[in-house]
């Protein structure tokens, strides 16, 4: 993860962050599907190690997003931050089908 400061950043910013790196990574998952389908098992298989690094990174945030109120600072609830949250989540939960589902399309040769 690019070296940020989370200190300098406002809530706001930290949750267009997550937003951000779980979007791409959702952009990737749904392109990897749809290369597998033209035939390009290669490149959606890059597609979802890609996908994995957003992934990561926006794991790392949430971490730090965790910890932050594990010390004790108070975390304002906002729908933004809600928001953020199901991007994640939803995500998470995406690259796990699409995953099963190239694995069941390889292993039947389709």
């Amino acid at each position: 993860m690019e070296n940020i400061d989370f200190e300098t950043l406002t809530p706001e910013q930290t949750n267009f962050m997550l937003i951000l790196h779980s979007g791409n990574a959702r952009s990737k998952i749904i392109q990897a599907l749809r290369e597998y389908r033209e035939g390009n098992v290669d490149e959606a298989d890059n597609l979802l190690v890609q996908a994995e690094e957003d992934l990561r990174v926006s794991h790392d945030i949430h971490f730090k997003m965790i910890q932050k109120e594990a010390s004790g600072e108070k975390v304002e609830f906002a729908l933004l931050l809600m928001h953020a949250e199901d991007h994640l989540m939803s995500t998470l939960t995406m690259k796990e089908l699409v995953k099963e589902l190239l694995d069941l399309f390889k292993q039947k040769n389709l």
